[in-house]
């Protein structure tokens, strides 16, 4: 049980860590907004996001519809076209010339914006596919449980505390310089995914 849970909590640390649209995001809207609470519902639509992809991962869904061909075509190419664009905005963005208050998402936005970089993101869903849904066949029963459970837990404490380090970060930095810094980097890394995503495509 204990390895099944160690197992899970540091392959979904080793996952969620890297930059990608996601988490700058999350980081993003938690700066721009004045409380808090301003930034749960761009959390909470993250953290049931990846929760339902971990949970199609380990009961084997979502190895069902990449087996489908044209299905995987067609996700690759929206998927491909949806990182360029969100590179594209984040490469874009000026935080140095806006308020929070211009920064800030109303409630749907964020949760349209966050359901859009958690689903449509194919490096994401691949990882959690061919990671934690393969890791997860070395279980079964309860730790299988105990292993989903872990991995789902991390997801929603990294989510919330990476939405509270941009409110921190954004507190201090109030010309957003150092958040500007950190989209310029997280534009060319989504690129360099999309770029993958591409090179995937031409096989």
């Amino acid at each position: 049980m204990l390895a099944a849970i160690f197992h899970g909590i540091l392959l979904a640390f080793g996952l969620i860590l890297p930059l990608g649209a996601q988490n700058v995001f999350v980081f993003n809207q938690g700066a721009s907004q004045r409380n808090f609470r301003g930034v749960l519902p761009v959390v909470l639509t993250a953290s049931i996001c990846d929760t339902f992809l971990i949970v199609f991962a380990v009961l084997g869904v979502s190895v069902v519809v990449l087996t489908i061909p044209i299905l995987q075509k067609v996700f690759f190419v929206v998927g491909f076209l949806f990182l360029v664009y969100m590179g594209w905005v984040i490469w874009k963005s000026k935080p140095t010339k806006m308020s929070r208050k211009e920064k800030a998402l109303l409630p749907k936005k964020q949760f349209m914006f966050a359901m859009s970089v958690s689903l449509l993101n194919p490096h994401a869903i691949l990882d959690t596919i061919g990671v934690i849904g393969t890791n997860s066949l070395s279980y079964s029963g309860l730790n299988k449980i105990f292993f989903t459970v872990s991995t789902i837990l991390v997801s929603w404490l990294w989510f919330f505390g990476l939405a509270l380090a941009g409110k921190k970060i954004g507190d201090i930095d109030a010309e957003g310089k150092m958040i500007n810094t950190i989209n310029k980097i997280s534009a060319f890394l989504i690129w360099g995914v999309a770029l993958y995503i591409a090179y995937l495509l031409s096989k």
